[in-house]
Formats: structure tokens, sequence, C-alpha cells
């Protein structure tokens, strides 16, 4: 299928996101909410393409499904209720854990169960799983902004279905046999691999793409079994998370400042300790593959008349256990 959309070679991902989420404004493809912009755009006929996701086998066989919040995807969330599959949704921003484990009420009619498929359900009718719980998940829905048929894949710029990957294979909730599928417009497939392959070669990979028009899974440009592994064993070899130091700090830089650069430099860490009275931060990731991002990115960068000092920390400091932790922030 030719790409609606072009995508330049010079395109970063916050310029790939614009164009689609654009694109989907201007041509009136989205319902509510509105506008897409910063998103997982609600496509018109997600509701159409969730109800192929029931017949993979990937969902017959498992017992256990991993579905973003994202409102598009709101009618994957019903068909696991309907199943009566556990249906484990992301804890918002992981303030408190990981997952949250939707408990529909004794009895519950299809009625209830579809509040409890909504973001009003998810609040009203989850209880916490906690990262040492036993979970064992066979299919990861996600919500995608981007995608490509070759398997890579931008969400909206926030960085947690990275996050949330990496914590369930540290659990071990998922395998190298776990399907990933998003579902997009046709509007969202794009050839974002040959666009920039360097910026967005640490995204979450995702494996079969719908779309609302063939009603079935675009399965031609599928890696294989063996592909699979050494993908799964090569991003997520290294738990638990990896740590950098980052140190010469300007007294002036807030914490606000330091999430913003982090931001902007696509660095976004699953948690930062602060020492701003000692001029240091410490950055915790979730793989060595994200600190090696993270430490190029740093590298030279000035802030306040002061170059910081980026360095990979082999073994916790005593000395990070005083600053203040601040998890669950909002990045890439």
């Amino acid at each position: 299928m030719q790409p609606v959309i072009q995508i330049n070679q010079g395109d970063n991902k916050w310029n790939i996101r614009h164009k689609v989420w654009d694109y989907i404004e201007n041509k009136n493809l989205a319902n509510f909410p509105r506008p897409v912009h910063n998103r997982i755009p609600n496509f018109k006929g997600a509701l159409e393409a969730c109800s192929v996701v029931s017949h993979l086998e990937a969902f017959t066989k498992t017992t256990a499904v991993k579905v973003d919040p994202d409102k598009p995807l709101e009618g994957v969330r019903l068909a696991a209720l309907q199943a009566r599959k556990t249906l484990l949704v992301p804890t918002p921003r992981l303030k408190t854990g990981l997952f949250n484990k939707i408990v529909p009420p004794k009895g519950a009619t299809k009625q209830v169960l579809h509040v409890c498929s909504t973001s009003q359900g998810i609040k009203e009718f989850s209880v916490p799983v906690g990262l040492e719980d036993s979970v064992q998940v066979n299919l990861v829905v996600v919500g995608s902004v981007a995608v490509s048929e070759n398997g890579y894949r931008i969400g909206k710029g926030e960085g947690f279905a990275d996050m949330e990957y990496a914590m369930m294979a540290c659990m071990g909730a998922v395998c190298d046999s776990t399907v990933i599928v998003t579902i997009v417009h046709d509007c969202q497939n794009n050839n974002l691999q040959e666009a920039c392959q360097s910026k967005i070669q640490h995204e979450l990979k995702w494996e079969p793409n719908f779309d609302p028009k063939s009603k079935q899974p675009q399965q031609g440009h599928l890696t294989s079994a063996d592909d699979k592994r050494a993908r799964f064993k090569d991003k997520f070899h290294i738990c638990p998370s990896s740590t950098i130091y980052l140190g010469d700090i300007p007294a002036r830089l807030r914490v606000s400042e330091l999430k913003n650069l982090l931001k902007e430099q696509e660095a976004v860490p699953l948690r930062i300790n602060w020492q701003g009275a000692q001029h240091r931060a410490f950055l915790h990731y979730a793989d060595s593959a994200r600190v090696e991002h993270a430490l190029q990115a740093l590298k030279n960068i000035t802030v306040h008349g002061n170059t910081l000092r980026a360095e990979y920390v082999k073994s916790q400091n005593t000395k990070e256990n005083e600053g203040i932790k601040i998890k669950g922030f909002q990045g890439v």
C-alpha cells in the first residue's frame, strides 16, 4: 500500500507525529477525543478494526491480554472482558506499579462490561498487580501514531510503551513468542525505517497491523520466529534498570528544566533521583540500549554555562539514596 503521508529523510519522530496528526485532523478521520494531537488517534473505524483482534489465534488461546488504555483500543478491551480473559492495562504513567487488572462486578451485564472497558471503568473496576506477581501475557495490544509494515512503530511521544514492555520482560510476563499488535488507520502506515531508522531503533516493535478496510491482519512483512527471538534477546538482555550519573549540574537548574532537556534529547528515564544540592542526578533506564542512547544524547550538553557530565553507573552508589526520587515522570 502506498503511504498517503510523505515522510522525508530528515524527518524525526516529532515531525512524523505531527504530519500524521495534521493529516487526520485535516481529513476529519477521527472520532472523539479531538483534536488528535498528542494522542493516539481514535480514527473512524477503530471499533471495527478491534473486532479483528478477537479472531487472532494469539487472542483465542491466551488467558491474559495487556491492552493500552487509549480510546481506539476500547473494543479490544471489551472483547477481552466478554471472553472472560484477564485484562491488564498499564498503570497511568507507571506511578504505582506496572499493571492494573480490570475486575468487573459479579454478574456484570454487557453494558457494565462496556463501562469497564472505558477510561472510567479502568479507574473504577481495577486493582493493582505487583511486579512480584506471576503473570504471563501472550498478547500485547498497543496504540500507535505511526507504523511501518516491517514492524517499526512510533507512539505519541511519552515513551511508556517501551518502558512497560521492558518491565514486563524483567518480571517474566512476556517472552519471545509474545505477539504485539497495533491498530491503525491506513494513513498511519508509513515508511518509517527508511526515513529515520537511527532515531527509532529503540522503539517497541509490533507484529500484525490492522486497518478497518481490509478487516484482516496484514502479515506479508512479518519477521521470522528466529528474528523475533534474536530481537527480543538483544533488546531486553539487561535487567533491572541501568543508571546514568549526571554531574556538574548548575545550581540554577531546576528539575522541570532537566525533564524538558531529557525530553528534547529523547533520553527520558524510568525514574530520576534528583540531588540538586550536590549538583548531580541519577537517571534510571530500562536497559543498556536506552543507556547508550542517553549517553550519546547528553554528550557535550551545556546548560547555564555548565557542560553536563554523563557517565554510566555499573553499580549503585550509596549516595544515590540521599536524593529525591521522581517516579513515573512524563517523558518522550
